[in-house]
């Protein structure tokens, strides 16, 4: 008889072996799927943020965002001084909701399908290279960046996708790129409301608008059914209101006034329109655009505003100007483009 052992007959050694190769061979299989179906997910989300290698911010250029044809989505350019609807443009940016871009920084809002869908703001580069990520909750509305390109603010949609109601709440963020610090939600912002100060959790900000010192800021609020244009400090992080009636201020490149959408209406079509502010005076003057602009409008010069409206011939949105002065008559810039913005 056999005397027991503990090593296993010679004939099951090598099964045993076999099992065993067999089971690190599909184990290794699934991770390496895996790592590579992460892999192209991965690049999945980062791709559609890309600009071709040519595209790049080039001052005394005209940025804006496609609404048409294949390039719908996607930022393009056209020349320094554009021919009033026949612009020549140059395609290849990043696919962005809204975008906004000076000196050498372009802000980037995205928002991708799914359920739920994801939004983010994409700080780029000069060569539109991706340089931060930050992901938001909500749909993307406004952008800006400062003169310098340091200070950047987007406007988001928490709730409700439009500001001709009443049922809407936004949420404003600011980021310094110099810092890297980033101010979330600014609704917190000590605010000084015709003298006292005031608190309301009906608060909505939206529309920031940066001076070249980078400190000072103007904006909309929003409380009590009224609007309110109030300037900031970012230094004293405080902020005070100026006047009823103003929504979505930008700031001219003199910083002497500002273009703003002023309610014209209670309601129905057009309920806005397109004026000044002298800030040194604080009167104001309507510009010659009589449509509906539901727009922060850009700043070409400090002679020339620019800003979207709804399309003709199907066209989802065109990019118009006019005169600050309020003299002369609009005149059709872009055909299919929108988010228009100056880069000097």
């Amino acid at each position: 008889m056999k005397p027991p052992t503990s090593e296993p007959e010679p004939h099951l050694a090598p099964k045993s072996l076999r099992t065993r190769l067999i089971a690190v061979s599909a184990a290794a299989a699934v991770l390496a799927t895996v790592a590579v179906t992460y892999t192209l997910h991965a690049a999945e989300r980062t791709q559609p943020a890309s600009a071709t290698s040519e595209f790049a911010l080039d001052r005394g250029h005209l940025y804006f965002r496609g609404t048409e044809g294949a390039a719908a989505g996607r930022v393009a350019r056209t020349m320094s001084t554009p021919l009033p609807g026949k612009s020549p443009r140059t395609t290849g940016g990043p696919s962005c909701e809204r975008f906004y871009a000076a000196a050498d920084t372009a802000l980037c809002l995205q928002r991708r399908p799914g359920i739920p869908p994801k939004s983010y703001a994409l700080v780029l580069d000069r060569q539109l290279r991706e340089k931060r990520r930050i992901a938001l909750t909500g749909v993307p509305n406004r952008a800006r960046v400062s003169a310098s390109g340091r200070m950047l603010s987007w406007t988001m949609f928490a709730t409700g996708d439009s500001y001709a109601g009443s049922s809407f709440s936004t949420r404003t963020s600011i980021l310094d790129t110099r810092t890297g610090y980033l101010i979330k939600n600014m609704e917190e912002i000590p605010l000084t409301l015709d003298g006292r100060r005031y608190h309301s959790p009906d608060v909505n900000y939206w529309g920031v608008t940066f001076a070249r010192d980078d400190n000072r800021f103007y904006a909309t609020v929003s409380t009590k059914g009224k609007t309110y244009l109030v300037r900031g400090d970012m230094k004293k992080w405080a902020a005070r209101t100026l006047r009823t009636n103003v929504e979505c201020p930008s700031l001219s490149p003199d910083n002497t006034r500002l273009a703003f959408k002023k309610r014209v209406r209670k309601s129905g079509a057009n309920p806005w329109r397109l004026y000044v502010l002298d800030l040194r005076t604080l009167r104001e003057h309507p510009l010659a655009e009589t449509r509906g602009v539901d727009d922060q409008a850009a700043w070409l010069d400090d002679k020339t505003v620019a800003y979207a409206l709804p399309g003709a011939d199907g066209r989802k949105q065109d990019i118009w100007t006019t005169r600050a002065d309020g003299e002369g008559k609009p005149h059709l810039l872009v055909q299919g483009g929108a988010s228009p913005a100056s880069v000097r």
